[in-house]
């Protein structure tokens, strides 16, 4: 039972026992009282008649007119005068008559006053006795009176004292209830923060209570900036804060590799005389040049989506665009931004060269560096700053966006869609979950393309919720179908989370599948969550509602954003194989991995890693702490 629900039912119990209790008080009150002036007007009355029959001088015709003259007039019970010896001489008693109180409550509270005596004399003889004796039932009938109007009044007190109670409890009910939703966040993994309660006790609990998380929200946020320089220190470089070789690489070929890999956009820059420049204008002045050309690097990719920027080595850079560009038109905006930036440093002759090309996913990771190098060797024979782009054919034919629609419409209504699996282990081997990304087949007899394929266009085109809605509902009927699956883990578009009717369809969709949604695991990437994070608060809240769980995946680009998780209650997380990729040979990752793992599970979340590729690998990952991987490595 509830603390509201016992407190409530504390006060009807004291309330009505008071009420009862006063009612049964003012009850035997007004029955003692009832039985006093009866018993003082029989002695009263008694000493009246015997006074009258006294100066009647002993004749009994007279004393039997008086008596029964008294006894008329239907006040009394009884009247008897005995004679001096003790025998009857005139007697009257009156009939039962009906009261006006019921008769279970006249045997319930029976009303005894003692009858009247007086004796009868004539100066110093004594001529007899009168006994007199009221009649009480105009007294039961001023006694139950009294206890309806008692009772009414009690009643009347008990609901005003009950209203009372009902608005004193409802004013500590909804302090308390917050008390109580902030203690549910924190066992829910959501540290939040409260308006302190006006009740003075509650208010000292809601103050504890913030300080409590206050102080997990400041050590998460001094760990989050040690492991950020950490992060950085490991995968960065130093002088642009750009990000290494090592890292960009790993970065460049998850996104050839990746399930749901679309292909992209690879530009590689060489800033022309870097050497000639060092020794004309010094050390100084050529850091200077590095971090300008690293500051252009950045806004490209801000410029463009998601992607990354890399100082490959002293004079090359690269620049990595996951969306679909026009690979060309940004080297052109690009290399004039840096032939005006370096125009300060270089005296004559050209300022920098650029490779580039769009590759589609699947290509081999030395093949696209080869050719791209390639071509950035050819811009550098020419001998001016320039561009030089090359062909790297993919097996997607181009189609219209009229078209896309039309295919990934007619696929969604004809069912030709389906989930296809890959393990999600833990350290021991045993499954945790599996990863199910949509396949879909544009025609009757076409291919079964992978997300990467279709995905992008479906973005563009605004499809991306009818196709997670259709990956989430089979996920929940194969969930049904087959007991013995722990789990399945579909992943979101974070262009779903923008559309008013996917979280509403969703959650009809958890309830419809209530049973089998308990084992649903739902992931979306963390530069989804970060642009679209309100929606995915309100995402988390749906889903767990349900009782399915919910994670980011992808994570660990933008780390530095980690303080905004703690008061979401996530479930799990699944590292970016950037980070994984030979990571028992980078003692630097393996620090900021060990440090994240225990952030994790400081606040009870998951922590797999993506795309592990060898045992050398899952090895290391064992060693700093990761609770599961997924991958090449995982059979």
């Amino acid at each position: 039972m509830s603390m509201y629900r016992q407190l409530w039912l504390a006060i009807i119990i004291s309330t009505l026992l008071a009420l009862v209790g006063s009612l049964l008080a003012s009850t035997f009150s007004a029955r003692s009282y009832l039985e006093e002036q009866l018993t003082m007007k029989n002695a009263d009355n008694a000493a009246a008649l015997a006074l009258s029959l006294s100066q009647q001088q002993s004749d009994l015709v007279v004393v039997e007119l008086a008596v029964s003259a008294l006894f008329d007039s239907g006040h009394y019970e009884s009247i008897e005068v005995v004679n001096p010896e003790g025998v009857s001489v005139i007697a009257r008693r009156a009939t039962i008559a009906v009261a006006a109180a019921p008769h279970w409550f006249m045997q319930l509270l029976p009303i005894q006053a003692l009858p009247g005596k007086a004796q009868i004399s004539s100066g110093w003889a004594q001529l007899g006795t009168v006994t007199l004796k009221s009649n009480s039932s105009f007294a039961y009938a001023a006694l139950w009176q009294s206890v309806i109007e008692m009772a009414l009044a009690v009643l009347f007190a008990g609901v005003v004292g009950g209203y009372l109670g009902s608005l004193i409890l409802r004013r500590l009910r909804t302090p308390l209830q917050t008390v109580i939703d902030q203690a549910q966040a924190i066992t829910d993994r959501r540290f939040v923060t409260i308006d302190e309660p006006a009740v003075p006790e509650l208010q000292q609990l809601g103050m504890a209570m913030n300080a409590m998380v206050g102080r997990l929200k400041a050590m998460f946020e001094d760990q989050a900036k040690q492991l950020e320089n950490v992060r950085r220190e490991a995968n960065c470089d130093s002088l642009t804060g750009l990000a290494n070789r090592s890292f960009f690489m790993g970065r460049l070929n998850s996104a050839l590799e990746r399930e749901d890999a679309s292909g992209g956009a690879l530009l590689i820059i060489r800033v022309a005389d870097l050497v000639g420049i060092n020794h004309r204008l010094g050390r100084a002045a050529t850091d200077d040049l590095l971090r300008r050309v690293g500051t252009l690097a950045t806004n490209c990719v801000e410029a463009h989506g998601d992607g990354t920027a890399a100082r490959l080595n002293g004079a090359d850079f690269a620049i990595l665009l996951t969306a679909k560009v026009k690979v060309r038109e940004v080297a052109e905006q690009l290399l004039a931004s840096l032939i005006n930036e370096t125009a300060s440093f270089v005296e004559s002759g050209p300022a920098a060269w650029l490779g580039i090309g769009n590759f589609p996913p699947g290509l081999e990771l030395s093949a696209l560096m080869a050719q791209v190098d390639a071509a950035l060797a050819a811009a550098e024979a020419d001998g001016v700053s320039g561009i030089r782009e090359t062909t790297l054919a993919g097996s997607d034919a181009p189609k219209s966006a009229e078209e896309w629609s039309r295919q990934i419409k007619s696929a969604l209504d004809q069912r030709h869609v389906r989930l296809i699996s890959f393990p999600v282990a833990n350290t021991n081997g045993g499954i945790i979950h599996r990863e199910c990304p949509l396949r879909l087949k544009l025609s009757e007899q076409g291919e079964w393309l992978p997300a990467g394929q279709f995905l992008p266009m479906a973005e563009r085109l605004k499809l991306t919720a009818q196709l997670d809605l259709a990956a989430i509902e089979l996920g929940l009927v194969e969930l049904g179908k087959d007991a013995t699956l722990l789990g399945l883990a579909i992943n979101l578009s974070a262009s779903s989370l923008e559309n008013t009717i996917f979280l509403p369809r969703l959650t009809g969709l958890l309830k419809q599948h209530s049973v089998a949604g308990k084992r649903l695991w739902i992931e979306v990437s963390e530069a989804g969550v970060l642009r679209n994070f309100d929606a995915f608060k309100s995402l988390v809240l749906a889903v767990k509602a349900n009782g399915s769980r919910i994670g980011i995946e992808h994570f660990g680009r933008q780390f530095s954003q980690i303080g905004r998780f703690h008061d979401l209650g996530l479930d799990y997380l699944k590292v970016d194989a950037s980070f994984v990729r030979d990571l028992h040979n980078n003692p630097g990752n393996q620090t900021f991995l060990k440090g994240l793992t225990h952030i994790a599970h400081s606040i009870s979340m998951l922590v797999i890693a993506e795309g592990v590729a060898s045992d050398a690998e899952l090895q290391a990952l064992k060693h700093v702490g990761f609770d599961g991987a997924t991958g090449p490595a995982i059979k």
